[in-house]
């Protein structure tokens, strides 16, 4: 198994791959498709094993993180990883996987791609739900109805997101890192009830985003060598009652989206390609 480690709000999982979650602006829910919203910062990421004694009890079969999260804002998942020993990398939200919209397992699909590779994949705003785009990421409360895993499985008793990482099969990569020139970079940048306040993912606006095909091969990967990690949401009256302190402030207010009047970027990516769209999350519902 991967070593999984959080520090500085940031998950490491085995020596080559981070994963950290950033704030964001919600896209407008109207039937457009935005590009990318911009990157306002990092959210805080607690260990459960820190809060043993105040996390309930079916996080403690889980294990892993948590982050608090105000419906006010997005989320996105930012990528980094070793340009020279890449990793798969799987993601689910309420055990629902992110690209196929099928229940999480830990197999890697030879036909129908059920994960992504970093690099060359640097981030992922929301679930694959079109060709071309996906639908953002946004945190509603469980138990309405309102999640990716509760209109896909007809109940929401996970919530959160679930990631795993696979390790390349070995002497498909070098071990070390090869010598470089100095001006180029080494790194790639890129069941219980819910308790009260506990939240997951539901679908929001239409971004665009592509979700690029593993130009390795499935046989690349070892699928007996991986990590995984468990990232609960929390509200922040959760967040309050677990550490006993206040949730740290978001910068994202009625202002920021004034200030920023939607200040989109595009990723120039079109020689990428595409992988194909989940027809079970194309038809998931946006919260609108």
């Amino acid at each position: 198994m991967l070593e999984v480690t959080a520090k500085s709000d940031t998950i490491s999982i085995g020596g080559h791959f981070s994963v950290d979650f950033q704030r964001t602006l919600r896209i407008p829910d109207d039937g457009k498709t935005y590009p990318l919203p911009p990157g306002l910062g990092r959210f805080p990421v607690c260990r459960i094993e820190d809060y043993e004694d105040r996390v309930p009890p079916s996080w403690k079969e889980h294990g892993g993180v948590f982050i608090p999260m105000y419906q006010r804002e997005a989320l996105w998942l930012s990528f980094s990883g070793a340009y020279w020993r890449p990793n798969a990398v799987k993601i689910a939200v309420g055990k629902i996987s992110a690209i196929t919209g099928k229940r999480l397992h830990h197999h890697l699909n030879r036909t129908e791609q059920n994960y992504v590779v970093c690099p060359d994949q640097p981030w992922l705003d929301g679930i694959n739900a079109g060709d071309g785009y996906i639908r953002q990421f946004v945190a509603m409360p469980l138990g309405m109805g309102y999640t990716v895993e509760g209109q896909i499985s007809g109940k929401e008793e996970f919530g959160g997101i679930q990631v795993i990482v696979y390790d390349p099969k070995p002497g498909k990569f070098p071990d070390e890192a090869p010598e470089r020139d100095d001006d180029m970079d080494v790194l790639y940048e890129m069941a219980a009830p819910p308790s009260p306040g506990e939240m997951g993912l539901a679908a929001g606006g239409k971004m665009k985003q592509e979700i690029y095909p593993d130009s390795y091969g499935v046989d690349t990967w070892d699928e007996e060598n991986f990590g995984r990690v468990y990232v609960h949401i929390v509200n922040s009256m959760m967040y309050r009652q677990i550490t006993g302190m206040e949730p740290p402030a978001t910068p994202v207010t009625a202002k920021t989206y004034t200030d920023f009047g939607l200040p989109w970027f595009d990723l120039y990516d079109e020689g990428k390609g595409d992988i194909t769209a989940s027809k079970k999350l194309s038809k998931v519902k946006s919260v609108k």
